[in-house]
């Protein structure tokens, strides 16, 4: 992009020379600053005029602030020796996440060959089978349950009776539940192929968007079930690309070196990656023309990115933020987290063998990303949603090591930073920011080791039977700050500020 300017103009298709939009043959649920950094970005790249109509999860917000723009937005990759601009043209339509009506059309529409999703790992409401069993849908979770309901009495003929709000006053807020509405339509169009594909970091994302939606179908109209069953292909996927929050501070930056007022542009660093695995029956971009790789299993490569990266970001969030620190590259910084990240690492690559992952320049790599002073990436922001992050990210490399004949300490800290850290919240009255936060609390109750067994009990219920992993957690919790607190798991005390 040209040098500063010093008139400024709002970001629109009146003063950015866009060309022929692209059609839209992708719909995204989840619009968010990931998804624009992401899939959007490679969607761009890829240069085979395929667009993009999101819609929102909670808020329509992010839509309103995109259509004021025509759907054009400023991408900041903030690489260690300044910012690199770049207008992403390829959002066409943004929509708020409860237009049901919006969504129908859409997916009535043979054009229409892709979902990608980015709603989170609560977004797919499921709840772990027993014994081991694959995740299901959560039927007795509260919005679930009043989906399921409204689905029912709102089902007419092969599709859902649709008002001005949602299914005739009924907002259906389930992810599963709004694209059941809209794979309803499509199936009494024409019934046309399509794929689903999760972009959240969770094992296995395609078998958890196919575990939820089914679940939802099953529920409503076990037809419909069967016709998603014969129809829709669900793509599995790894994602990765920091994306910091964008802050006041961001938008001024791109209005100085743009000439543009954007009021919705999205930071992201240098570094991207997408693995895929799966069948898309309508077709997809050229995303590997944008760096993307196919492939025929996606296991290794999602285990490398879940337990290096995810699983040290989730070390250093709870870890980092009891010793203060309030970013990434701050709590590397911090000689005892950057120790215990590669204590974390060398445990986790053990069970990383696969040539083609190149486990050292991946690590190389993540320290050079994690350490860039300019990506502002905030624990608070990594460390929601704790119970559900580590059940994929800690979990699995302990019970590896266990297999091994190790005792799997180092995975098991990034458990005990957390329950300190959710005690230590909960105990000046802050929210600890989880779907579960209610049976963290009840579990906060407690003292001692039995505190430990009733905070892993949310986490994996099977783990918190383990008197190994529990006693190994035990020694680790209230050793992590400085100095060493009494490990009674009431009185942890973090300094400075925590998420």
């Amino acid at each position: 992009m040209s040098a500063a300017r010093t008139v400024k103009r709002p970001l629109n298709a009146s003063t950015y020379e866009t060309g022929a939009r692209p059609r839209v043959r992708i719909v995204h649920l989840g619009l968010g600053a990931f998804h624009r950094a992401h899939q959007a970005w490679y969607t761009e790249r890829a240069g085979d005029g395929w667009g993009i109509a999101a819609f929102t999860g909670r808020s329509p917000d992010a839509a309103r602030q995109l259509n004021e723009q025509d759907g054009l937005y400023t991408l900041v990759e903030r690489a260690a020796d300044g910012d690199r601009h770049a207008i992403i043209t390829s959002e066409v339509e943004a929509h708020d996440g409860a237009d049901l009506q919006a969504l129908s059309t859409l997916l009535a529409q043979p054009d229409i060959a892709i979902v990608t999703l980015t709603v989170t790992e609560a977004g797919y409401r499921l709840a772990a089978g027993p014994g081991g069993t694959p995740a299901h849908l959560d039927t007795a979770d509260e919005l679930v349950a009043a989906d399921i309901a409204a689905l029912r009495a709102h089902q007419e003929g092969m599709t859902f009776t649709l008002g001005a709000q949602g299914l005739d006053g009924h907002v259906v807020r389930t992810t599963a539940g709004r694209l059941l509405v809209g794979l309803a339509a499509r199936r009494a169009a024409d019934g046309w192929p399509i794929a689903v594909v999760s972009c959240d970091n969770l094992p296995a994302n395609g078998a958890a968007a196919r575990a939820s939606l089914l679940g939802m179908a099953e529920q409503v109209d076990p037809l419909l079930a069967a016709w998603i069953e014969a129809n829709v292909s669900f793509v599995d996927s790894s994602i990765d690309r920091i994306t910091p929050q964008t802050t006041d501070a961001d938008r001024a930056g791109v209005a100085e070196a743009t000439g543009y007022d954007d009021v919705a542009p999205v930071v992201a660093e240098p570094f991207a990656s997408w693995v895929l695995a799966g069948d898309f029956p309508a077709g997809r971009p050229a995303w590997e023309q944008a760096g993307a790789l196919f492939v025929d299993d996606l296991e290794p490569y999602e285990r490398r990115k879940l337990w290096l990266l995810n699983g040290a970001h989730s070390l250093m969030a709870y870890a980092g933020a009891l010793r203060g620190h309030a970013t990434i590259a701050d709590a590397l910084a911090d000689r005892r987290v950057s120790d215990w990240v590669e204590e974390f690492w060398n445990a986790a690559a053990h069970h990383l063998l696969d040539p083609h992952l190149d486990i050292p320049a991946y690590r190389a790599a993540l320290r050079e990303r994690f350490a860039n002073p300019r990506i502002a990436h905030h624990l608070a922001q990594i460390g929601r949603d704790g119970s559900l992050k580590l059940a994929a990210r800690a979990v699995p490399v302990y019970r590896a090591e266990c297999g091994a004949g190790r005792d799997g300490a180092a995975a098991l800290r990034p458990l005990a930073a957390w329950m300190d850290l959710s005690v230590a919240r909960l105990s000046t009255g802050q929210d600890v920011h989880d779907p579960a936060a209610g049976l963290i609390a009840t579990a906060a109750e407690a003292t001692g080791t039995e505190q430990t067994r009733a905070l892993l009990a949310v986490v994996d219920a099977t783990l918190a039977e383990d008197p190994d992993a529990v006693s190994g957690i035990d020694r680790l919790r209230g050793t992590l700050i400085d100095p060493p607190s009494n490990p009674a798991h009431r009185s942890v005390s973090p300094k400075g500020n925590t998420p």
